[in-house]
């Protein structure tokens, strides 16, 4: 097994394209050879770096369509399972905000939060941070995105909800067999949005892309988040890939490159590089054994 101090950029490169791919913790070790406790701390390391990354670079975007939606996982185990106690630790339900740029594909921003009222706020407060000019946005017709929106953009945005409507399902077995969407009703929020551009399809295509990259996401396996650091860790390397190293396969370029916040593909040994490149500290001299008089 290969500690931390021996990973050379190409081998901590190699586990994060892993776990970019898919894999859970255990899958990369037995790929990489890496020891399961230097995967787990690279991840740490890797994720503080590019939340930072997207904190600092994905600033003064110009976006015209703005699509949002929340994606659901858990931490632990499922919100009706959790005791207090577990509760207090992070453990249950844990929700994903994401934002989407309609036209570049770029995720704008994401909060992992619950799906209350405090979460849409942070998250919209966010968005509107890193967004330039006069936004159509839209969401799903979840009520705490109301307030967010108002609270965040006032009157700089055309807000629109679709709320799309679900017959009654197919076969008792609705655990794997979800309801079938008959339609959508679309109602104007705030300003004049397009009815045109009313969708919420790119940000729910974008959701499954992070279901099948992140095994933390897979329904139905034991490859669950065990802690919400390492869960957040996770999500924040997934969008510094998505963003900037993973070419759209309809855009042909990375979606910051389309959004025009970088001139080039990422590889992920530029990630990498992103770490802190700290040595380790040099071991001091051994104490000296007292001798025991008989």
């Amino acid at each position: 097994m290969t500690t931390m101090k021996q990973l050379g950029t190409a081998q901590r490169a190699q586990i994060i394209r892993c776990l970019c791919e898919g894999n859970s913790i255990r899958s990369t070790v037995r790929i990489t050879g890496a020891a399961k406790r230097t995967v787990t701390r690279l991840l740490c390391e890797i994720g503080c770096a590019c939340a930072d990354l997207h904190h600092h670079a994905v600033r003064n975007v110009a976006v015209k369509r703005l699509q949002a939606d929340e994606i659901w996982s858990f931490v632990g185990a499922k919100k009706k399972n959790v005791t207090v106690e577990q509760e207090a630790a992070g453990w249950g339900d844990v929700w994903t905000w994401t934002a989407i740029d309609a036209d570049t594909k770029l995720c704008v921003t994401y909060h992992v939060g619950d799906r209350g009222k405090h979460s849409a706020f942070a998250f919209m407060q966010d968005c509107a941070f890193r967004i330039v000019g006069r936004p159509q946005i839209t969401t799903d017709a979840h009520r705490p995105y109301l307030a967010a929106v108002e609270a965040a953009f006032g009157g700089d945005a055309d807000y629109a909800q679709l709320h799309k409507l679900y017959g009654a399902p197919d076969s008792p077995e609705t655990r794997y067999s979800p309801a079938t969407c008959i339609g959508c009703a679309m109602k104007t929020v705030s300003g004049v949005p397009d009815p045109k551009h009313v969708s919420t399809s790119y940000v729910e295509r974008q959701n499954l892309t992070m279901r099948m990259s992140m095994r933390r996401f897979t329904r139905l396996t034991n490859g669950f988040s065990k802690k919400v650091e390492n869960h957040g860790h996770a999500i924040a390397l997934y969008f510094a890939y998505y963003n900037f190293c993973r070419a759209h396969q309809t855009l042909r370029v990375t979606p910051a490159m389309e959004a025009g916040l970088t001139d080039h593909v990422w590889n992920v040994e530029e990630l990498v590089t992103l770490m802190p490149q700290t040595k380790p500290a040099k071991r001091g001299p051994y104490k000296k054994r007292s001798k025991i008089s008989e």
